[in-house]
């Protein structure tokens, strides 16, 4: 039985990023870039104004106050988008809007708010210094800088940049595609009322929903009864997929035949891992695709996904941050557990100023979403300790902000 560290080690050594495709850009959001981005235009083209108000020259302005304005002479009107037709002289000052190109001669705007105007006059009740309220050319680009750097995860912002600097497509890595197999007599669909014994197969679309957090594609491809001939189907129909999740089966029951059956048509990693919820886990490849058997039961099925299946897609998708982050918390009450297994408590988290606390939510069965739905985060004791006072400080995976 392997430690969660070491697990998480091979499964991480084993996988690669896929590789690019070009994709419009609003199709980039939340991936990652595989080449640098050079700019191809200055941003901004132009000196232009930070502001509504007058473009003139800061010397002009000297002394000026609201009982000796300053009249300076209004050239014209210069809306962003037009240039402006006439210089800025000694004396003189150019009307300009937010944008609007600073004419030749100004190097300063003043403010609407400071000034009164009548006719083709302005006064001016207050000196500005020169630059002021100038945005200069190529402030924020420059035409050949590289704006957007190979491997950085594209945002809303970097959206922002490729659309001034004319980026309409982008090269990013390939979204993994995630073949998503529930096993067992026992299930039923979920718009099907389930018999005697039955369970309506929740970890299909639990799964497929953590898929898609991760920016993945799933494919949900059903449900594959405790029979030889009919895994062995659904696994060869996977294979065409990135990555292949199946739920359920890798137990050591009479009807648990996932893990035999991965050996079979592939090659087994490893099997079992010491951590609870999530023992029953077992890795492998099944030509050349990362295969994992996750447990039955919904909890660990989730709580696996998020320590090996997340990271591993990640990494796939050419992510840098492979992990959730997690935060320092004090237990609300005792826990206790067993040596040598890595424990994941579900738990509610809230801020008391600037400590958090971590309660947990409830029973803490494998079989209990519930609890799930109730955690904020996931409360992570480790291997060697067997008994954690209130108060003791832990790690905490956060899954949701509180």
């Amino acid at each position: 039985m392997l430690a969660v560290g070491e697990a998480l080690q091979r499964i991480l050594g084993t996988v690669r990023a896929l590789g690019a495709e070009r994709v419009f850009l609003l199709e980039a959001l939340g991936r990652v870039n595989t080449e640098d981005i050079t700019a191809g235009r200055t941003i901004p083209p132009r000196d232009n104004s930070a502001m509504d108000g007058y473009a003139l020259r800061a010397e002009d302005t000297a002394g000026a106050d609201r009982e000796n304005p300053v009249v300076l002479e209004i050239t014209e009107d210069v809306p962003a988008g037009k240039s402006p037709l006439y210089p800025v002289r000694r004396g003189q000052a150019a009307r300009i809007m937010t944008g609007g190109i600073i004419p030749e001669g100004a190097d300063a705007v003043l403010r609407v708010e400071d000034t009164e105007s009548a006719e083709n006059r302005v006064k001016i009740f207050v000196p500005v210094a020169k630059s002021q309220d100038v945005r200069f050319a190529g402030e924020d680009v420059r035409s050949g800088e590289i704006v957007i750097t190979r491997g950085k995860a594209i945002g809303a912002p970097e959206i922002g940049m490729l659309a001034a600097i004319g980026c309409s497509m982008v090269s990013v890595h390939r979204r993994p595609s995630v073949a998503i197999l529930a096993t067992g007599n026992e299930l039923a669909e979920i718009d099907e009322e389930p018999g005697p014994g039955m369970i309506v197969n929740s970890n299909s679309y639990a799964l497929a929903a953590q898929v898609l957090e991760c920016g993945a594609r799933p494919i949900i491809l059903g449900i594959a009864r405790d029979n030889r001939s009919d895994l062995v189907e659904k696994f060869e129909n996977a294979a065409g997929a990135d990555m292949i999740l199946s739920s359920g089966g890798v137990s050591v029951g009479d009807y648990d035949l996932v893990k035999d059956i991965m050996g079979e048509l592939g090659k087994m990693d490893f099997w079992r891992v010491a951590m609870r919820p999530g023992r029953p886990l077992a890795f492998g490849m099944l030509q050349g695709k990362p295969i994992f058997g996750l447990p039955g039961n919904p909890v660990s099925s989730m709580i696996s996904f998020e320590q090996f299946v997340r990271p591993a897609l990640r990494k796939m998708m050419g992510h840098k941050e492979l992990f959730r982050r997690s935060v320092k918390a004090e237990l609300a009450a005792e826990i206790k557990k067993k040596e040598d297994l890595r424990y994941f408590y579900r738990a509610r988290l809230r801020k008391e100023g600037d400590r958090v606390i971590a309660a947990v939510t409830g029973d803490q069965g494998s079989g209990i979403l519930s609890s799930m739905v109730k955690a904020d985060g996931l409360i992570i004791l480790p291997e060697s300790v067997s008994t954690f006072p209130a108060g003791t400080v832990v790690d905490v995976q956060v899954l949701r902000e509180f």
